[in-house]
């Protein structure tokens, strides 16, 4: 899971610009045409979220701990939420809330995979009496 909390996270962070300046561009858009949408501003909401998921992700990618993986958890999963209800005529809001869907489920598999490890490695240590 190292491996796949680095590349998250860079990527994150990559996509971050991306999410940005598209999220700009609907807004205006959005803004122009009076339409009433908010795609535009949940974009950049998710933007956000995705930046400090990948921050996290890659600041805690050699933690034993499962504290960095409920963060990635809070902050991708309600990304991915803002994202999912709020896309409207800027569609491309969709996929990155579904790249945010996929990290927030890996944090989840990471902490269920953690706990399995740590059970094993304690079975194996020798009893003392």
């Amino acid at each position: 899971m190292k491996v796949w909390k680095l590349v998250s996270g860079i990527l994150s962070m990559i996509l971050f610009v991306l999410v940005a300046f598209q999220s700009c561009a609907a807004g205006v858009s959005n803004a122009l045409e009076a339409n009433g949408e908010v795609s535009g501003s949940a974009g950049i909401i998710v933007a956000i979220l995705m930046l400090a998921g990948g921050i996290v992700s890659v600041v805690t990618r050699k933690s034993e701990k499962k504290g960095g993986n409920i963060a990635l958890i809070i902050l991708f999963g309600l990304a991915a939420l803002i994202g999912f209800t709020n896309y409207g005529s800027y569609s491309d809001l969709a996929i990155w809330s579904g790249w945010c869907l996929i990290n927030a489920i890996l944090a989840i598999v990471a902490i269920i995979t953690g706990k399995k490890k740590t059970k094993e490695t304690t079975s194996d240590l020798p009893d003392e009496q």
